[in-house]
């Protein structure tokens, strides 16, 4: 269990810097600090996912929380205003725990109030309790809570405006509320006494990670009314924006936590660290359609193909759930278009957006993963083989943004003003990284994809398909060891293009050694390995250049072009280690200790920024701060498949 005591708990700034994260499993999600300031435009209790897993509105921004002890007033919340927190309730904060949902105690002069958070699994409702744990004697101990509301669209920051629809309905135990007609009303489900009017504009709230990353950070909230409780009985409200929840509270609590119970079942041994990571697993997956996907990262991201694909492995078959890896397959199957599968499925509007060349190789590579962990050949039976086989016969004919096969049998892609691989920072029309041409990972994952489709052809194809996918493999492996071995830093060149070559130092490389397919002899991997060590492996994972390189950026930090621009260029990047620990073992095969050293080297981090959870990103050098994205679906991925595979 993830637990901070009042050391943490009441220092304003390490206390906000720790995020908590709920999700609902359809898109929609609350998050918050342990010090109760929002520090972000995306904390808030109630993010609906209106067109789930996307359409996601913030409804419910927060509670005021007041509390009277035999009179005496109590606030118990706080928020960073311009110049000032007030008020000041993390002061008041004993501990802070994720049993297993956020889980806050205060002490109020000998008064202890605990406080419980939860999303409702499968609807866009947050349920909240506040009770008194203990006191020293009888005393009238009474709760205000004053809604703080939203309602924009999650990326944005709500200021006040004429526009906004004050009136709320009340009747028992209940209270509705749709500020514009355009999005969903609110519903508060409560035991509350007594819900008085208010009306109230709260304005200036600032929220410093936006002000620290360049954009706007003050926001104004409307508090439309005061529910007041005794709390001689627990005091709970469920605000939803899908229906009104009247669902039993205890019930409710006790099926949350039953079903994070059964989670934590599915994976044999799971206990400290593997734990935290199958819960944190669960966060991404989400409901698309009859289907379910992968939500790339919280706060911000949608589902995208290319982290879906790597991800996968780790999010399902590593947490024991491979139902849901064969659905994933399945529901991006319908999204295959000209031999491709989708980079992003956007937030606003439906037509998916493919400008990727690796999402679609790593699908090929999930569903391997996925027979291999259950014998179910007959995924790809009939209709996916054929889906299969003819995105292989696009990337020989050529598909969007030039991506073709070469006459030497290795895959190019790109064309100017477009990024096509994971490195995909772009600034306006300047793309960081373009990696035009023929990337050493792309030509990997292609190797790897013919291999598997060689595989798979025996079951399902025929002996044409066979020699052909065979053909298309040795000629690739023939033309990639000719071209792509760098003698002078004995390591694999990153890009390749009409001659010219990339020789940056980049982790793009460890794939040619970590698939399961692979290109290289036993002596260029280890040499390859060796030097993505010596020059880019972190405790929190791997560089994404050199620091010998003259564009290698330190820090992730500044104004978006300053942050886009480091994004690529030596900022550490979790989800690697995976393909590091795998090609690692490969070439060190006796080597547990170093294995285990690197995975257990995440344990601190998981409760520094995301609890629970692995940051997207990380500072490129010393102390690796981490950054971007507090719970990113591929790092969690990644770093709980290696685990999983290295206690077996």
């Amino acid at each position: 269990m993830i637990s901070f005591d009042s050391t943490i708990c009441t220092d304003f700034a390490a206390a906000t810097s720790r995020e908590w994260l709920e999700t609902n499993g359809i898109g929609g999600f609350a998050s918050g600090t342990i010090s109760g300031a929002n520090n972000r435009r995306y904390h808030g209790l109630l993010t609906a996912a209106t067109r789930p897993p996307l359409g996601r509105i913030s409804m419910l921004s927060k509670y005021e929380e007041t509390v009277y002890v035999d009179g005496k007033r109590y606030d118990i919340s706080a928020n960073s205003f311009p110049g000032t927190v007030h008020p000041e309730g993390y002061k008041l904060i004993t501990s802070f725990r994720l049993d297993p949902f956020p889980i806050w105690t205060f002490d109020l002069d000998g008064v202890v109030i605990e406080k419980r958070v939860f999303m409702i699994y499968g609807r866009n409702a947050v349920a909240a309790s506040w009770s008194v744990a203990s006191s020293k004697k009888a005393q009238k101990i009474d709760l205000e809570l004053r809604p703080l509301l939203s309602f924009v669209d999650y990326h944005h920051l709500q200021h006040g405006n004429s526009e906004f629809a004050v009136e709320f309905k009340e009747s028992n135990g209940s209270v509705e509320m749709q500020p514009y007609a355009a999005m969903p009303p609110i519903f508060f489900v409560h035991n509350a006494a007594a819900v008085q009017n208010s009306g109230y504009w709260y304005r200036d709230f600032e929220y410093g990670i936006e002000k620290e990353r360049g954009f706007d950070y003050q926001e104004d909230l409307f508090q439309p009314f005061v529910m007041k409780f005794d709390l001689a009985d627990a005091a709970t409200v469920i605000a939803s924006a899908d229906e009104k929840v009247t669902d039993d509270f205890a019930e409710l609590t006790a099926a949350a936590i039953e079903r994070r119970d059964q989670l934590v079942s599915l994976v044999p041994d799971a206990s400290g660290m593997v734990r935290d990571l199958v819960l944190a697993a669960d966060q991404f997956i989400v409901k698309r359609g009859n289907g379910q996907t992968v939500i790339a990262g919280y706060p911000w991201f949608s589902d995208w193909g290319r982290d879906t694909m790597i991800a996968l492995n780790g999010l399902t078959l590593a947490a024991g759930r491979p139902e849901i890896a064969r659905n994933v397959i399945n529901e991006f199957a319908k999204h295959i278009s000209q031999g491709m599968l989708p980079n992003r499925f956007p937030d606003e509007g439906e037509e998916a957006e493919y400008n990727t060349v690796d999402a679609t190789l790593w699908y090929f590579e999930a569903i391997r993963a996925y027979i291999a962990a259950t014998g179910d050949n007959k995924i790809v039976k009939g209709a996916l083989y054929k889906k299969l086989a003819n995105i292989i016969d696009w990337h020989l004919q050529g598909t969007r943004y030039n991506i073709h096969v070469d006459t030497d049998g290795l895959l190019y892609a790109g064309e100017p003003g477009v990024q096509l691989t994971w490195m995909d920072a772009k600034i306006g029309d300047l793309v960081i990284t373009p990696r035009t041409g023929k990337p050493v990972e792309i030509q990997a994952l292609w190797y790897n994809a013919l291999r598997i489709m060689s595989d798979l052809s025996l079951v399902y194809g025929t002996n044409a398909d066979t020699d052909k996918f065979d053909d298309l493999a040795d000629m690739c492996r023939q033309s990639f060891n000719a071209a792509f071995w760098n003698d002078d830093e004995d390591c694999l060149y990153d890009v390749i293009e009409d001659g010219t070559r990339d020789g940056s130092i980049r982790p793009n490389q460890i794939f040619a050694v970590s698939l399961p397919h692979s290109m290289l002899d036993d002596i260029k991997a280890r040499k390859v390995v060796d030097r993505v060590a010596a020059d880019l492996l972190t405790p929190v994972g791997l560089r994404s250049l050199s620091p010998a390189d003259p564009r290698y950026c330190p820090v992730y930090i500044g104004s978006p072009f300053e942050r886009d621009s480091a994004y690529h260029q030596g900022t550490v990047w979790a989800w690697l280690i995976g393909g590091y620990v795998d090609a690692y073992r490969r070439v060190y095969p006796d080597d547990i200790a170093t294995v285990d050293a690197i995975i257990k080297g995440f344990e601190p981090h998981l409760s520094q920024a995301g609890l629970g959870q692995v940051s997207e990103i990380f500072y490129a050098d010393p102390p690796h701060a981490p950054c971007g994205c507090f719970a990113q679906a591929w790092s969690v991925a990644e770093l709980l498949r290696v685990a999983v595979a290295a206690s077996r």
